[in-house]
């Protein structure tokens, strides 16, 4: 194997596929997530009832990819401003995504596969879970190697500030409807949220609240009740409430008390319904891919640029175009316009003509195929070879975070032994020698 790795690009890419080492330290995770007393216990919950959640290890990102995904997402807030485009993405959403909303959503999650021209955008969700843990776990790392030692703790800010960051968000969101009038209160909702399997974030979250003098609490939608002009949850006035539904518009009968409260604007909802429309609806990666639509609304040529080499082809399912979309599946992955989690998403190769009808019969987009990037992990003492993607928590426009998620199938799942949550460390030429990083961390049995 060389060790001679001329770019941050080519190093990353030797690392992930040679660099086998166990990084996460069980004792560093424990004391991460349970830097509160009343968060005792919950790593030993994790590794028990969620034993695939954390990788083991470290995904190597190029610092040049982590500067294109930067680029892309500002590209990205440009377009989703212009009236144009929202004309276009807020035409199609029921109404209650139609009146402006001062909040702009927390957690912006922007997913993307590495290709041979870099980061390809695959989706954006507008309540990516996941960030309290990844925050957890960037800082429960240690070096694999002695050669590595240049990378570790990883290149980001300290668990302090990002948690700082963080409810710094949130009180964004609050000032932007509220204005200087106090923040008192906020619930974090989510159907059955004790089933949820990211449900411990939420404890992570309400400590957090809590500890900058917020009281919050954890609920079920259907726990809210709206009355009086206010939504109220077990007989508190509730001032915000952080919305990880997937109910995106408010549309079921469990969620009519908090619809009620948000369509009164009584209550701070963050991320809402107006976010989704403008920024998760699978169908607006039809138009952030058609350079044509982009030129016309008046996109600067950089911008242009930058997301014809990052936002795959994406086009919209119909039956007059069953034909050449079935005959082109094996270079398409179809997923439905409302879809979330890689639920009923499909790799075209993979079809069946039982599936084929169930799409054609639904609402679903095809995407132009961008496999995921591969990591080579020790799992049991055998070498696997498992994917990945990476995931940019993102508001406002700026990149809070970056974690990548480790699996095996078609899309991501928590199943995978030796998957789960991985902290991206970002290399580059200004570190440590490539030279000496490479011939050492790469080598056999490192």
């Amino acid at each position: 194997m060389t060790t001679s790795l001329p770019t941050s690009a080519d190093m990353a890419e030797a690392l992930n596929l040679a660099c086998h080492c166990r990084t996460l330290s069980p004792d560093l995770l424990r004391q991460q997530l349970e830097r509160d007393p009343s968060l005792a216990g919950l790593a030993e919950s994790l590794a028990q009832t969620r034993p695939h959640l954390f990788s083991s290890t470290v995904v190597f990102l190029s610092s040049a990819v982590y500067q294109r995904i930067a680029q892309l997402v500002t590209a990205i807030e440009r377009v989703i401003a212009l009236s144009a485009y929202q004309a276009q993405a807020l035409g199609r959403a029921p109404a209650i995504a139609q009146r402006a909303r001062a909040p702009l959503g927390v957690f912006m999650g922007y997913d993307f596969h590495l290709g041979p021209q870099g980061p390809q955008l695959i989706e954006i969700n507008t309540n990516a879970g996941g960030a309290m843990l990844n925050a957890a776990l960037a800082h429960a790392q240690h070096a694999c190697c002695a050669a590595m030692d240049w990378a570790f703790p990883l290149k980001q800010l300290s668990r302090a500030s990002l948690d700082q960051l963080f409810f710094d968000m949130f009180a964004a969101e609050w000032r932007l409807q509220r204005g200087d009038a106090p923040w008192l209160s906020i619930v974090i909702v989510d159907d059955q949220p004790d089933a949820q399997y990211l449900a411990p974030e939420f404890t992570l979250f309400r400590q957090l609240f809590e500890q900058h003098g917020v009281t919050a609490s954890i609920a079920d939608p259907a726990a809210l009740e709206w009355h009086d002009g206010r939504l109220w949850h077990q007989g508190k006035a509730v001032d915000m409430v952080y919305n990880r539904l997937t109910d995106f518009y408010l549309s079921e009968a469990p969620h009519q008390a908090l619809r009620a409260a948000f369509e009164a604007e009584a209550v701070v909802v963050t991320p809402h319904p107006r976010a989704h429309a403008l920024y998760a609806d699978k169908r607006n990666l039809i138009a952030l891919s058609d350079d044509a639509m982009l030129q016309a609304w008046g996109v600067p040529p950089q911008d242009r640029a930058l997301l014809s080499a990052g936002v795959p082809h994406t086009q919209l399912v119909t039956t007059d175009k069953a034909d050449g979309l079935w005959a082109q599946r094996r270079q398409l992955f179809f997923k439905p316009v409302g879809g979330y989690a890689g639920k009923a998403a499909y790799r075209g190769e993979k079809l069946t003509r039982g599936v084929w009808s169930d799409i054609l019969a639904g609402d679903f987009v095809a995407q132009a195929l961008v496999p995921p990037s591969q990591r080579v992990a020790e799992v049991d003492g055998d070498l696997k070879d498992l994917k990945f993607d990476v995931r940019a928590y993102v508001y406002n426009g700026q990149v809070q975070l970056l974690a990548a998620r480790m699996y095996s199938g078609q899309t991501t799942n928590f199943r995978t032994p030796g998957g789960g949550f991985a902290p991206v460390l970002v290399v580059d030429e200004n570190g440590a020698s490539p030279d000496q990083a490479g011939a050492s961390c790469l080598a056999p049995n490192a």
